[in-house]
């Protein structure tokens, strides 16, 4: 049997692990064994703002680095042995990174947190709500429980 999501983009914020590892669940929830999970994260672009203008000039690299090691300790933490995995970090816009990395890996779903809802929010925090909108492929919104 083929499965149905053969590259599955689960998207994780490392500052949240329990809706980080609610997204992973869902995500291997819909796989078969043929598929490939990439876990993705974020590091935002301070560096043309004026916010950048505050951090050392090596704060990127630096943060990009540091992400890649939180990453792969978080897959290992919760991806178990046997299901194929890969790591993919973005840099900039996140909604922006998720769709890139959406159409790099060739992903077929996009598998995405969202923070409960507030007023302002509606029903999908920002980043979710751009990448639903915006996404070439399926987008499964995992809400925190």
């Amino acid at each position: 049997m083929s499965a149905l999501f053969k590259h599955v983009l689960a998207c994780v914020d490392l500052g949240d692990v329990a809706s980080s590892r609610q997204v992973v669940l869902a995500a291997r929830e819909i796989m078969s064994p043929e598929s490939v999970l990439h876990i993705f994260t974020a590091v935002p672009d301070f560096g043309r703002s004026i916010v950048g203008s505050f951090f050392p000039d090596d704060f990127e690299t630096t943060a990009i680095d540091k992400t890649r090691e939180e990453l792969h300790g978080f897959i290992d933490e919760q991806v178990p042995d046997g299901i194929r995995v890969q790591a993919v970090i973005g840099h900039g816009n996140i909604y922006e990174e998720i769709i890139e990395a959406a159409e790099k890996v060739q992903a077929d779903l996009i598998v995405i947190g969202s923070h409960r809802p507030e007023l302002k929010d509606y029903l999908l925090g920002p980043n979710a709500a751009r990448v639903v909108r915006h996404a070439p492929v399926s987008v499964l919104v995992v809400r925190k429980t």
